[in-house]
This record gives C-alpha cells, structure tokens and sequence, in this order.
C-alpha cells in the first residue's frame, strides 16, 4: 500500500512539473496571438497612411508649390488627425478609378477619402464613416457651344471621370438615346483639358468640381441652362471593414466637428455652403 502510495505522489509531482514547463509556453502563444488593433497602432506611431487620388481637386490633390496635401477632404483628414492626436499623413498615391481596390488589396493603408461617394456598390468594397457633405452633378459644356439644353445633347460625346457614379449615368444616357457616346477619363483634369481641346462635346462631373473650376479657373465654359440633377450623393472617407475602433474615432471626430462647427468652416473656406452640409 506504501508503494502504491509513493507512486501515486511521484506521478503527482511529475505531473506538475510538467504542468509548470507547458504552462509559460500556452501563455506565451496566447500572447503573441493578441494583435493591438489599427487605431492603436495609428496612434502608437502617430502616423496614418491613406489613399488618396493627387489631381481631385478641389477634393483632394498635392500642391506642386509646398508639396503638401489640399482641398476639402485633405483640410478634413487634417482636423481629425489633430483632434487624435495624430501628427503626421502619410499619402499614397491612387487614380481614383482604382482607389478603393488599391485601398483593399494594402494593409499599409488605414484610411481612403478624395470626393468618394459612398453608395452600395462602394459599400461593398468598404466601411465608410458618416456622411461629411453632400452633392449632385452637372453638365457642362463651352461657353460658345451651341448645346444649351439636355435634349442638345442627342448627337454629343460626353465626358466622365473613371470610377464615378456619374460614368453609371453617362452610360444609363446613351443606352436611352440621350446622347451620343461617352468617354470615360482618368481625372477632372483630364475632363476640363478634353472639353477644351474639342475631344468632347460636353462633361458630366460633381457640381463642386465645376463650380471651383469655374470660379477659380475662369474658363471658357460654362453650366447647361435649366439642368435638374438626377444624384444627390454624400461623401465619406472610406476605413477597412474590420477596424470597428478606428472607424468609431473617426465618427466620434466628425460629429464633434459638426458640433463646434469646424467642418462647416472647413466647407466654407473650400468654396461650399450651407447647402452642402449634412447635420447629423
């Protein structure tokens, strides 16, 4: 009985020294398995990387002179990252006709914004905070162009921005006779130089880029008489589905923005108003 009695205690210890050797190594793996989320490590290194197109203006691109971002999105993205406590934006490049797939397909990148629409169709390529602003489209053609009402445009090619909801309308045009062809350009830079060089008859485009282009540029163009957009979209800066917490910043941000009335300061001095703003 002895016997059995010290084997039993022998087995026990045994037992717990090798309970004590696995012990450390379960917690280690436990461990290492917890990952800090993407806000956490925003803030840990106090950069945030996005996507953003370089010629959307006045949404969003580089100033050549003080190689710095500007525009409405960028003044945006700066009074967020300020209020995060966020010092430093890092850009990475993108066309807009690929920025949310570029967005998707690099980890590297935290956020995307740039005049984007959030719709279904962009919903289902990301999570996207509450709307910042809102807008629809217009149609504009030279200032001497003889096409000066919709139906004007049965026999004209009509310029878009790739990647837009206004490309989807353009073609929805042509498929019902409205207009002639379309042609679908990399930016709205590339819009206003083929509407001036008469490799397009007309451009479709957001009415904010018009009217800043208008108003800055002075060109010889002008808005189609008596137009009704058929859009009213709002914009939002695009997060990746996963980052919940990062997405609830930004939210939080953007409310006591709207709030304090920062955003709307931030709309005003870009050229918009009240029209454009959303308040809840």
């Amino acid at each position: 009985m002895k016997k059995i009695f010290t084997s039993i205690v022998i087995i026990n210890i045994i037992g717990i020294i090798i309970g004590l050797m696995i012990a450390p190594r379960e917690t280690i793996l436990a461990d290492s398995s917890i990952e800090k989320d993407r806000l956490e490590m925003i803030k840990e290194k106090g950069i945030i990387a996005i996507a953003a197109p370089s010629k959307e203006i006045p949404f969003f691109w580089i100033n050549q002179e003080t190689n710095e971002m500007s525009g409405i999105d960028a003044d945006i993205i700066n009074e967020i990252t300020r209020r995060l406590g966020v010092n430093k934006v890092e850009i990475k490049e993108v066309t807009f006709a690929n920025l949310l797939d570029k967005f998707n397909g690099d980890d590297s990148i935290d956020i995307a914004v740039g005049g984007i629409f959030i719709t279904p169709e962009s919903e289902n390529l990301a999570a996207f905070t509450q709307p910042l602003y809102k807008e629809s489209e217009t149609v504009i053609v030279p200032r001497f162009s003889k096409i000066n009402f919709m139906s004007d445009l049965k026999n004209a090619v009509v310029g878009v921005e790739k990647g837009t909801i206004f490309e989807d309308l353009a073609k929805k045009w042509k498929e019902n006779s409205l207009i002639k062809d379309v042609l679908s350009l990399d930016s709205t830079t590339d819009l206003f130089n083929a509407i001036n060089n008469g490799k397009i008859d007309a451009g479709l485009a957001d009415s904010i880029i018009i009217n800043y282009y208008i108003k800055e540029k002075n060109p010889l163009l002008r808005q189609l008489k008596g137009y009704t957009p058929e859009l009213q979209g709002v914009m939002g800066i695009a997060v990746k589905k996963d980052d919940v917490s990062l997405l609830n910043a930004l939210d939080k941000a953007i409310n006591d923005m709207k709030a304090d009335g920062a955003l709307y300061s931030i709309l005003v001095k870009n050229g918009l108003d009240k029209n454009n703003m959303i308040n809840n």
